[in-house]
């Protein structure tokens, strides 16, 4: 049985080493996954995306970025009063913002400005959110 085992597996080193590793696409799958982690993990639109009156999300203009309808109780020298547009991601190169997710370190070495929480992605999760948000439409 043993030297069974050992004779396939020699057979198979030469199949396997000649194989070419595929280029990654981006998969449905992928963009899924992003889209979720963006909507109901991360919950960006909180932020990122303007609200009307009614304080539901305009559509439109999904994560093209909005003033933030909250302020600290404290003052906050750093408080952010703007969310970003992160829709097409546009000023990150991608493993910047890979980075960013994982340890919530800018490509300054800074971290975001509160209220943007520092996430902690995993590489997966981080490389998804980047596809998704590179997919949509920046704003104009």
């Amino acid at each position: 049985m043993l030297l069974c085992t050992i004779a396939l597996a020699l057979l198979l080193v030469p199949l396997l080493a000649g194989q070419k590793k595929k280029p990654r696409s981006t998969s449905a799958a992928t963009l899924a996954r992003g889209k979720y982690l963006v909507e109901n993990v991360g919950l960006c639109g909180d932020c990122h995306t303007p609200h009307n009156e009614k304080g539901e999300p305009i559509q439109e203009q999904m994560l093209q970025g909005a003033m933030l309808p909250f302020k600290p109780t404290v003052p906050m020298p750093v408080w952010a009063d703007k969310a970003v547009n992160i829709a097409g991601l546009p000023g990150w190169e991608k493993d910047a913002a890979i980075k960013f997710l994982m340890t919530g370190i800018a490509s300054n070495n800074l971290p975001a400005r509160p209220p943007m929480p520092q996430y902690r992605f995993n590489q997966q999760d981080a490389e998804a959110i980047v596809v998704y948000l590179q997919s949509l439409e920046p704003a104009k």
